[in-house]
C-alpha cells in the first residue's frame, strides 16, 4: 500500500479509519527505512510482523517473483513445491555470482540487498561485541571449518612458496581437516601447562617459524576458544610475531563473538600486531542452524579476497536466518543475552 492506494481506499472506507491504518503502515516503513539508511541493527529488535513485511518487500524485488513472469533458464528461480518457496520467504536466486559471493545479482535485487544488509548488520553486532576496528565482514554458507579453508586457499595465492601452517594444538578435528582439505601440512606445536591450564608455547612458535623459514608458512593458525583445560590463545604475542616475521596471522574464534574476553583478545591482537581474519561460527554464536559462518577483519581488501575466492553463487538460507534473528533480538537484546551468558558462568 503506497499514497495512492490509500487515497483510493478512501472511497471505500471512512477517510479517517484509512488515515489511521496509513499511520500503522508507516510505522514498520519507518523502522525499514532506518536500517537501509544506517545499515546497523536496531536498537530494540522488531516484531514478527515487521519483519515478514520487510521479508516479502525484498522478495517481490526479485526477477522470479514478478507479475507474469516466465522463467527459462536455471537462473530464474523456479521451485517445484510451495512449501519450500515459503520456508525462504520465496528467496530463491541465493546470493553472489559466479565468481563472487558478494557480488549484486542483477536478477535478484531483493537477495542482494538481503546480502548486503546482513554483512552490515553482522558487522555492526562484531564491534558492538568488542572488535571495534574490524572493517570489512561477509556471511558464508560454510561452518567454521570449511570457512577456514578458504581463508587457507587465498593466501594460497599471496605466499606461493608456502606449504606449512603453524597451529597451536588445539583437540578438534575441523581445524585440523581446515588446513589439510586446503593442502597444506600442519605444523603442531604443542601447549605447556601453566597451573591447571594450557596455555601457547610462544618460544616453540617462534622456534619453528625460524627453522621452517618465514616464506615457507603460509600462516599461524590460532584459536580463541576451546574446550578446557586449554586457554585462548596469546593473541597479543602471536600477533606481535607475525607482524615481525611479515606472516599471516588467521584466528578460529568459533565460539568468540558471545566472549567479551576473545574478542578482547583480538582487538588487542590487531591493535599490536597482526590479524588477517578472524572466523566465527553462526550456529554457536547467534542460536541459528548449523550451516554458517562470519569471516571478519582489518582490511576491506583482504576480506574481499576472500570472498572472491569462494567459487559460484551461494545459498542465502544462513544470512537469511542471520538476519531475521538480529533483527528479532535488537541490539539490547543481543547484549542482555551476553550478560546472561557471564552471569551464568559465574554461577
Amino acid at each position: 500500500m503506497n499514497t495512492e492506494n490509500f487515497l483510493a481506499s478512501e472511497r471505500l472506507v471512512n477517510a479517517a479509519y484509512v488515515r489511521q491504518g496509513s499511520q500503522g503502515r508507516r510505522a514498520h516503513e519507518l523502522r525499514l527505512r532506518a536500517l537501509l539508511e544506517q545499515g546497523k541493527c536496531p536498537e530494540d529488535g522488531w516484531d514478527e510482523s515487521t519483519i515478514e513485511l520487510f521479508l516479502h518487500e525484498l522478495a517481490i524485488m526479485d526477477s522470479n517473483n514478478f507479475l507474469g513472469n516466465c522463467g527459462v533458464g536455471e537462473r530464474e528461480g523456479r521451485v517445484a513445491s510451495g512449501l519450500v518457496a515459503r520456508r525462504h520467504y520465496r528467496l530463491i536466486h541465493g546470493i553472489g555470482r559466479s565468481g563472487d559471493i558478494s557480488a549484486v545479482q542483477p536478477k535478484a535485487a531483493g537477495s542482494s540487498l538481503l546480502n548486503k544488509l546482513t554483512n552490515s548488520v553482522a558487522l555492526d553486532i562484531i564491534k558492538l561485541a568488542g572488535v571495534r576496528t574490524a572493517s570489512s565482514c561477509f556471511v558464508v554458507p560454510m561452518a567454521t571449518g570449511m570457512s577456514l579453508t578458504l581463508c587457507f586457499l587465498t593466501l594460497r595465492h599471496k605466499r606461493p612458496k608456502a606449504k606449512y601452517i603453524i597451529w597451536p594444538r588445539i583437540d578438534q578435528k575441523s581445524c585440523f581437516k581446515s588446513m589439510i582439505t586446503a593442502g597444506f601440512e600442519p605444523v603442531v606445536v604443542e601447549n605447556v601447562l601453566e597451573g591447571d591450564e594450557l596455555r601457547t608455547d610462544l618460544k616453540a612458535v617462534e622456534a619453528k617459524i625460524q627453522d621452517l623459514e618465514a616464506d615457507n608458512i603460509l600462516c599461524v593458525h590460532s584459536t580463541t576458544s576451546c574446550f578446557a583445560p586449554r586457554v585462548p590463545d596469546r593473541l597479543e604475542e602471536l600477533a606481535e610475531i607475525c607482524a615481525r616475521y611479515d606472516i599471516p596471522h588467521i584466528v578460529n574464534n568459533a565460539y568468540g563473538v558471545q566472549s567479551s574476553k576473545c574478542m578482547h583478545l583480538i582487538q588487542q591482537g590487531a591493535r599490536r600486531g597482526r590479524i588477517d581474519a578472524f572466523v566465527q561460527s553462526l550456529d554457536k554464536n547467534f542460536m541459528v542452524p548449523v550451516g554458517g559462518a562470519i569471516i571478519a577483519g582489518f582490511s576491506d581488501s583482504f576480506i574481499q579476497e576472500i570472498s572472491k575466492m569462494y567459487p559460484g553463487r551461494a545459498s542465502a538460507s544462513p544470512s537469511l536466518d542471520l538476519l531475521i534473528t538480529l533483527l528479532t533480538l535488537g541490539t539490547k537484546g543481543y547484549q542482555q543475552l551476553l550478560k546472561e551468558r557471564k552471569v551464568i558462568f559465574q554461577n
